[in-house]
């Protein structure tokens, strides 16, 4: 991408912040002079009132006055200058950072080019898809507020999850000293202005009341991740529920290309598929893939919406790969399968990545487009199997197995109904099912599992003595995992948790659990830093219906699905 695009593509980052800002500083009474921080009797004006009412819940106040002191007026776009110019200053510097950066490495180490390639693939991400929830705002009045800032935290935890994901990418020496100059120059900026955003859309309702603001607000009732009574969420429409009830049932299905290695079908292979998908395309596109494995590596790319690809069950079609850190690939591109177009569904196919335990880092799936869902699918792999990179994603009837951090990310993940799976790790290392990057406190992500079953391998049954396995650790300020009505086995150590480095984020993670059951599910010797069994009313805030911001939990059809809490 040039960079006058990035220039201006940039001054959007923040926009869709800096309008909701602009809404909430928009206060002018009487005639004071709301330039001034005072008035002639040395009363506050209005000026101050309005930068105290927009900080007083952010984490960091001076960061947040300093940023709006400068504002001499009440005036809401003055605001949105003010956030939009520092925003923009630390992507620019950032992206043209790595650009730089880039070129000047092109002959040099190959991890480092790869890590700043990256970089400007996400930032570019971030740009793109706050263009789209700038439009979304445009056509939103405030009286919808409350869904609006729904979709607000949403886009901003992604924006965090590709801030982070960057900076993620450097791992040696060499690739150290290119991160520290990212941060240095841009992104440590961008970080603390997402933080001050997620701080005050977080705290919006409080602070249109301390500015008497009288708004109707109704609450949403098409929420992140509502499930209908079939068990889908309602953003899957009603025709790609029939398609997914359907799928693998026959002809009743009728895709728009088929997959098979023998060359029955249109394509013999995944890719071909894949990038058969029509430009400008409009609705659904499906892709039916017949038994088989397929050996080859798959991005959805950003341009391919709404695509549906199916097989025949995930023992019988399986898309598999072996990329690995080890052998020089980052853990961002060892994905087999990687999905970054919206609306994305799959169902009844097998996602692998068998580069072992040796190899450490390798994914198998990686999901980063928005409202992704996954029927019936498994993710096979050793470390770092799933990844739930960023946005609404929701598992459903799958499988999951792996070693180290094996379902990680910065997503906002429901998975249900599932079974996860702990195989056996290398001979030093110990196992760790959810690793969530939450990395501000009013980000809007993390990991919820409710009603899986969660079992040792049976290459790790008879060792699981021997190699200890735990259901998170903290891997980022504030990791987020709950644990809701599972079944546990004793794979599972007592303590339940483990730090990721000595004491670091064990005041701030939330690790918590509700009515799970097993021998491993007993919580009396679990880590005093972990939040422990929560109550009803507390864990109802993470199922779709708070936590996801969905209605009701609601049985699927044909399938066996708790609804809601469904233990006392």
């Amino acid at each position: 991408m040039e960079k006058k695009t990035t220039l201006v593509s940039a001054v959007s980052l923040i926009l869709v912040v800096g309008v909701a800002l602009g809404v909430v500083a928009y206060v002018s009474t009487g005639n004071e002079d709301p330039g001034s921080t005072s008035d002639d009797s040395g009363k506050v004006t209005t000026h101050t009132k309005a930068v105290q009412a927009v900080c007083q819940n952010s984490d960091d106040k001076k960061f947040c006055s300093d940023t709006f002191n400068s504002v001499n007026t009440s005036d809401p776009t003055a605001y949105v200058k003010t956030v939009v110019k520092n925003t923009m200053d630390g992507v620019v510097k950032a992206f043209n950072l790595s650009d730089t950066l880039t070129v000047q490495n092109s002959k040099g180490n190959s991890t480092v080019k790869m890590a700043l390639e990256d970089c400007k693939d996400l930032l570019e991400f971030a740009i793109d898809e706050l263009e789209a929830s700038e439009i979304l705002v445009k056509e939103n009045n405030i009286n919808n507020i409350n869904d609006r800032v729904s979709e607000l935290k949403n886009w901003i935890g992604a924006v965090v999850a590709y801030q982070q994901s960057c900076l993620d990418g450097f791992n040696n020496d060499a690739e150290k000293e290119m991160q520290s100059k990212l941060q240095t120059e841009g992104l440590d900026d961008v970080g603390k202005l997402t933080a001050l955003a997620l701080d005050v859309v977080s705290s919006f309702a409080e602070i249109l009341s301390d500015f008497n603001l009288d708004l109707t607000t109704k609450t949403s009732s098409r929420r992140l991740l509502d499930l209908e009574q079939d068990g889908y969420p309602s953003w899957l429409s009603m025709p790609d529920r029939k398609l997914l009830a359907d799928a693998g049932k026959g002809n009743s299905v009728t895709p728009n290309v088929i997959v098979s290695k023998d060359g029955s079908g249109d394509y013999k292979t995944v890719l071909d598929a894949i990038n058969s998908y029509p430009a400008n395309h409009q609705g659904r596109y499906i892709i039916y893939v017949k038994a088989g494995t397929y050996d080859e590596y798959i991005t959805v790319d950003k341009k391919k919406t709404n695509l549906l690809i199916y097989g025949d069950g995930p023992t019988k079609t399986i898309i598999t790969g072996n990329k690995n850190v080890v052998d020089g690939y980052k853990t961002m591109r060892s994905a087999t399968f990687a999905t970054v177009g919206e609306n994305f569904i799959a169902k009844s196919i097998a996602f692998e990545n068998t580069a072992g335990a040796v190899k450490h880092q390798a994914v198998a799936l990686r999901v980063q487009g928005d409202r992704s869902a996954f029927f019936d699918c498994a993710m096979h792999g050793y470390q770092d199997t799933l990844y739930t990179h960023a946005h609404r994603q929701f598992y459903r009837n799958c499988e999951i197995s792996g070693t180290v951090d094996f379902i990680f990310g910065y997503g906002t993940t429901l998975i249900q109904n599932s079974k996860i799976v702990v195989r056996k790790p290398e001979a030093n290392q110990q196992n760790i099912i959810v690793a969530d990057g939450t990395d501000q406190k009013n980000m809007p992500t993390g990991a919820v599992l409710q009603n899986c079953e969660i079992v040792a391998a049976p290459d790790l049954e008879p060792q699981k003595a021997t190699f200890k396995s735990y259901l998170a650790r903290p891997w980022k300020a504030y990791s987020r995992a709950v644990f809701l009505e599972n079944t546990i086995s004793d794979v599972i150590q007592p303590d339940g948790y483990l730090p990721w480095n000595g004491n670091m984020f064990l005041d701030t993670c939330y690790f918590a659990e509700y009515q799970n059951s097993g021998a491993g599910a007993d919580v009396k010797a679990r880590v005093k830093w972990s939040r422990g069994v929560l109550s009803k009313a507390d864990a109802s805030k993470f199922t779709a219906d708070q936590w996801l911001q969905a209605n009701t939990w609601l049985p699927a059809t044909g399938v066996p699905f708790d609804l809601g809490l469904s233990k006392a």
